[in-house]
């Protein structure tokens, strides 16, 4: 079976797996073309913005505009933009959709008519994303796929009965209410021993800020953010409509860190209340809730726990899976 992917964001290829430059996006694709790749009988091509054509993994990545179009595809999936079919030929087109989109979004970047035209199914990463993905946007069939951190995540070596700091994380972009969490962690900090607040650049630390010990972390390679999730108690993030799946907060949850959020967009998929964290329901709670588990050890190795008893138990083998199954439904 030959499947071809579409992306046209930044240039990247499968060895930038590890590069502080992807966002969850990028590394989706990644790890979703290594694991077709191992399949018998499958042959994997990725176009997007890499200038150079380049075998990596068994998987052909090439540069997006040197496209053979006598060569046709089982099936094509595209990334994000439904224009990026245009010439491009298969009898079956997905578009694997990162975004909730409006249909007054969809339709002002150019993306109906294309629709129309190429009438592909949606690939959607979760419940809340199925949800609120609009019926004319989505009109050819949806289909739920859920994503899963990369294996160096799964296979990191946890001790369980290690507890951190009381150090916080928010490895999220900052425009997804992290000003929200910034307002709620006046009360965190005056409640809790040395708490600090570390957060993805990049944001502005106000002088009021840093006196809370609110850090900027620094944004190195995977091996860096591994590290920093390893070295924090708990992460915080309150969560955002634009978050239709938060691969921060999953790969937080592999490392066995604690979630606390308000549930906002896809987070309440993230966390199973009272047992792998907490899911506020307003600010107050969500204060409250960091502040009991900073402060009670016992309450954070019994989460710590329940996390390290469900490790592993999504990762990208199970994802290529049920990728397989909606290409052959």
């Amino acid at each position: 079976m030959k499947i071809f992917f579409l992306e046209n964001s930044i240039s990247f290829n499968a060895s930038d797996i590890n590069s502080s430059k992807l966002g969850g996006t990028e590394k989706t694709l990644i790890n979703i073309s290594n694991e077709l790749a191992k399949k018998i009988d499958f042959e994997v091509k990725v176009f997007n913005k890499n200038k150079f054509k380049q075998v990596i993994n068994n998987v052909e990545w090439n540069y997006i505009d040197y496209y053979d179009d006598n060569i046709i595809p089982d099936v094509l999936i595209a990334f994000s933009d439904i224009n990026l079919f245009k010439n491009y030929k298969s009898d079956k087109k997905f578009l694997w959709s990162h975004s909730i989109q409006s249909l007054e979004k969809f339709i002002r970047k150019k993306q109906f008519v294309s629709y129309l035209k190429h009438q592909p199914v949606l690939i959607l990463e979760g419940d809340y994303h199925y949800k609120n993905r609009h019926l004319l946007t989505s009109f050819f069939g949806k289909k739920i796929l859920k994503l899963a951190p990369d294996y160096d995540f799964i296979n990191e070596e946890i001790d369980i009965n290690f507890i951190p700091d009381n150090n916080c994380i928010f490895t999220t972009k900052s425009d997804r209410n992290l000003k929200v969490l910034t307002n709620a962690w006046n009360k965190i900090y005056s409640s809790v021993n040395n708490a600090k607040l570390y957060v993805n650049p990049p944001f502005n630390i106000t002088n009021n800020m840093s006196n809370q010990n609110i850090i900027l972390r620094e944004k190195g390679d995977k091996k860096r953010l591994i590290d920093d999730l390893k070295k924090s108690k708990l992460m915080l993030v309150p969560g955002h409509k634009g978050e239709v799946f938060c691969l921060a907060a999953e790969e937080a949850r592999e490392l066995c860190i604690p979630i606390v959020t308000m549930g906002y967009g896809s987070l309440y998929e993230r966390v199973i209340h009272n047992e792998t964290g907490f899911i506020a329901k307003n600010e107050n709670e969500f204060i409250n809730f960091s502040i009991n588990l900073l402060n009670d050890n016992n309450l954070f190795l019994k989460f710590k726990r329940n996390l390290f008893n469900m490790r592993n138990s999504r990762n990208y083998s199970n994802v290529a899976d049920d990728l397989i199954k909606i290409i052959n439904n």
